[in-house]
């Protein structure tokens, strides 16, 4: 039995940023998937990358949110109609900005007086 070459080889995997449009890994990227009927659709955070359905890629900042509200990219990255409710996915990116300050405010030494 002879051994073949990989028809792949070992391919680094990116994903854009609907925000800034920047090409990142998908372990620095949320993913986020669109849930709820017709007619109230929500954008959802899917910090595991499990849910099912279309899914899309946003850096977790405050300014890559911003700009993909303004943009109105959401629609466009999900294929879908209409306006969609991000107030969840907002909170959501609020609260990792929160939380990354703290933590660097933490790690940072602290004056010697």
């Amino acid at each position: 039995m002879t051994k073949t070459a990989d028809a792949r080889p070992e391919k680094l995997r990116e994903r854009t940023c609907i925000g800034c449009r920047k090409r990142s890994s998908p372990t620095d990227l949320l993913r986020m998937t669109v849930s709820g009927g017709p007619t109230n659709q929500m954008v959802l955070p899917d910090p595991e990358r499990r849910a099912p359905g279309r899914g899309a890629h946003l850096h977790p900042a405050t300014e890559c949110f911003e700009l993909a509200v303004r943009r109105k990219a959401f629609p466009r990255a999900f294929k879908v109609p209409g306006p969609l409710d991000v107030t969840g996915l907002q909170e959501y990116v609020e609260q990792r900005d929160r939380e990354e300050a703290v933590q660097k405010a933490a790690s940072r030494p602290s004056a010697a007086v």
